[in-house]
């Protein structure tokens, strides 16, 4: 089955790349050449999934993500500059997926394609797992849903599956390797934050909700849900 995937970049050369690297192992790339036109075309249809850079005309990936984040939940890559960690923290807390910084070898992009969708499809499948529920929280994996005290908590793909995950191990530590290889698809990088700043993102959310703490840090060890299920 072919993925459709939305590239907004104003690169026309890395485009060419990667439409060529990509196209014969069953994607279909749409290029947009600028920030603006990009959003357009992200609202006007569905894509499986937006590879989007940071620095473009008229709007940067950073406005593209704010102003796409409140009702396209698309998985979303961004491609950063090599070494700018700053771009790589904003991206993750306006609702990026993931990163992959410039310039990248095609192999590693495909690598990170493959495990987002993956991911995604996952969650999307007929034979979801059943409904996780707390105290506080109830995730409905088969629509992909959470509720808070009875109110919707909007979640990119990359805080449901996480959310997920330590829901189902709720009560027991959950290490940043795991949640990387099981969510992201990759082996933890060093100093890689990105599972940081993901966990930050749904906790400030879940507070939103609720004055409960439900994920509890364990400084240099990983993650864990407060709350047994029901």
């Amino acid at each position: 089955m072919t993925s459709h995937i939305l590239l907004i970049d104003d690169d026309r050369e890395l485009a060419t790349l990667v439409t060529e690297f990509l196209g014969p192992q069953g994607y279909e790339i749409t290029h947009a050449l600028d920030g603006e036109l990009g959003l357009s075309m992200a609202r006007a249809r569905s894509y499986d999934l937006i590879l989007l850079d940071v620095m473009m005309p008229k709007l940067d990936g950073f406005d593209v993500l704010r102003q796409l984040r409140p009702d396209v939940i698309t998985p979303v890559l961004m491609l950063t500059a090599r070494g700018d960690d700053l771009d790589r923290i904003l991206g993750l807390e306006m609702g990026a997926d993931d990163y992959l910084p410039k310039p990248f070898n095609p192999r590693e992009l495909a690598a990170r394609i493959k495990a987002l969708l993956r991911r995604q499809a996952l969650l999307t499948a007929v034979n979801t797992p059943q409904v996780l529920s707390s105290p506080s929280v109830i995730l409905d994996p088969s629509r992909q849903s959470v509720s808070c005290e009875g109110k919707q908590v909007m979640l990119t793909g990359t805080e449901f599956a996480t959310l997920q995950l330590l829901m189902q191990r709720a009560g027991t530590l959950v290490s940043k390797e795991v949640i990387s290889e099981q969510v992201l698809g990759r082996k933890l990088a060093p100093f890689d934050r990105s599972i940081d700043m993901h966990i930050s993102n749904l906790r400030k959310k879940l507070s939103d909700t609720s004055s409960t703490e439900l994920i509890r840090t364990v400084r240099g060890s990983g993650y864990l849900f407060l709350e047994s299920l029901q």
